[in-house]
């Protein structure tokens, strides 16, 4: 199987980094959820809390680098202007923008997707930060925790609506 240049960094951007940003993700949710006093000894609370971070500041660096992938790797390829009488669909923002039945992939969906995207590394970061300042005390302070988790299923939701869209527009204008 050969890839292009556009398809290998299509894969590494939505593939590889949204899939271990899924990862972590899951096993962060996981974490935060279940970091009560009542659930863990205090031993088991340091074991936690060494993984927690670990695993929140590995999610919000996967967090930028797909979206820094996505901005400047991958997204000037889909904006790239057609010169005269090419093939529109060798070029997917004037392919998508050439008819009323796909304009609202790029005039909704990319607009969409390329502000709602960074979201998610600005998220992951305030989570990871949460974590690393507060360690073992997240099990005590249950507003604090609770702000954690709500930040980062906040950030795991913006990852999601901008992969949603990318596989919806890729799907229907593929930068080839």
């Amino acid at each position: 199987m050969q890839l292009t240049a556009r398809e290998f960094w299509g894969l590494i951007h939505g593939m590889v980094l949204g899939g271990l940003f899924l990862l972590a993700f899951s096993g962060g949710l996981a974490g935060l959820y279940s970091l009560r006093p009542e659930f863990v000894t205090v031993q088991g609370l340091r074991e936690r809390i060494r993984r927690l971070n670990i695993g929140t500041w590995v999610m919000a660096v996967v967090a930028w680098l797909t979206v820094i992938t996505g901005t400047y790797i991958v997204y000037p390829w889909y904006r790239a202007k057609p010169p005269e009488g090419a093939d529109l669909r060798l070029y997917p923002r004037a392919f998508l923008l050439s008819s009323e039945s796909t304009k609202l992939f790029h005039e909704f969906g990319m607009e969409w997707k390329e502000h709602i995207a960074w979201f998610a590394p600005i998220l992951a970061t305030a989570v990871a930060y949460i974590v690393w300042k507060y360690g073992d005390r997240l099990a005590e302070r249950e507003l604090i925790r609770k702000t954690a988790l709500t930040l980062f299923v906040l950030a795991f939701l913006a990852a999601a609506v901008a992969g949603l869209l990318g596989a919806l527009i890729t799907k229907k204008a593929p930068i080839l």
